[in-house]
């Protein structure tokens, strides 16, 4: 068997789509449906049910799958084995949210820039279920989100972390050093908030629905840099994660404030595929990630 049909098989189990994978591999549609024709005549099975756009793997498909990603991530384990680390190169695609591409990935991302100069990173920001979609879809390698826990067959988690969520304002705020603020209180200032798609937004969102509250932002952005210029100018309050103003807060600049209100966590997860074979750059990756988080 051909290492190239193999990587093919995979990338098709994992898409589901010829034409899609054909785009993904650079081979032309024709050369991808040959590739999997001839690993079905060698293994005497048919290996995917061809149904309209789609491409389902059969049982004998199911069976292989497996082995299959074993040999591929063998073949990527024995070409890292005769390189030495700082030749670790290729590229990186990782989903994640603003917020972490702001203020989490930065210095893991800087420490990646010296020790694999040559590899080739890249971020891409959209709501969970979209990234989540990119992940099933092949078009990331790795999936670094906020949100609920949150699982999936298809994926094997490497990292989960409880995030704290709180309300934060200007330590000159009036708020500031206050305890027991009620709601009303709060919502009396001017709000800076992520967009309503974000995980802790929604999930406070619906703790006020429970009371009967409806919110009215002054400002919406999924830029949460943006928010926290707000807060440091002392223009109002916003609902964010503490790691994303953890200095402010540590600098005396920012204060969290003591608020009647149901405590919010939401999860730090870090998955892949559980047929993504992974290079030695997504594990370097991950483990520079462990560390941090």
């Amino acid at each position: 068997m051909e290492i190239r049909n193999i990587k093919t098989f995979v990338r098709l189990a994992e898409v589901g789509n010829f034409s899609r994978v054909a785009e993904q591999t650079g081979y032309s549609q024709s050369a991808v449906t040959m590739q999997i024709k001839q690993l079905e005549e060698e293994l005497d099975a048919a290996l995917f049910e061809r149904i309209g756009r789609k491409a389902r793997l059969t049982e004998a498909g199911e069976r292989l799958l497996p082995f299959a990603v074993n040999i591929l991530d063998s073949v990527k384990r024995a070409e890292a084995a005769v390189l030495s680390s700082n030749k670790i190169g290729g590229k990186l695609r990782i989903g994640t949210c603003e917020s972490y591409l702001i203020s989490v990935l930065p210095p893991v991302i800087e420490e990646m820039s010296q020790r694999c100069p040559d590899a080739e990173i890249s971020t891409h920001t959209a709501a969970v279920s979209d990234l989540a979609d990119m992940l099933n879809h092949n078009d990331v390698d790795l999936l670094f989100f906020l949100d609920e826990k949150i699982y999936s067959p298809q994926w094997v988690k490497v990292i989960e972390r409880p995030e704290r969520i709180c309300f934060v304002a200007s330590s000159r705020s009036h708020l500031a050093g206050k305890t027991g603020i009620s709601i009303e209180e709060l919502l009396s200032e001017p709000m800076y908030l992520t967009e309503k798609n974000i995980s802790y937004r929604y999930a406070m969102e619906q703790a006020l629905a429970a009371r009967g509250i409806e919110l009215h932002p002054f400002l919406e952005t999924g830029n949460t840099d943006v928010i926290t210029e707000f807060l440091l100018k002392n223009r109002g309050i916003s609902f964010l994660p503490e790691y994303v103003v953890s200095d402010y807060l540590k600098e005396g600049l920012l204060s969290v404030l003591d608020v009647k209100f149901t405590d919010i966590s939401m999860w730090s997860q870090l998955v892949y595929h559980k047929n993504k074979f992974l290079t030695p750059l997504e594990e370097l990756f991950m483990d520079l990630m462990a560390k941090r988080i």
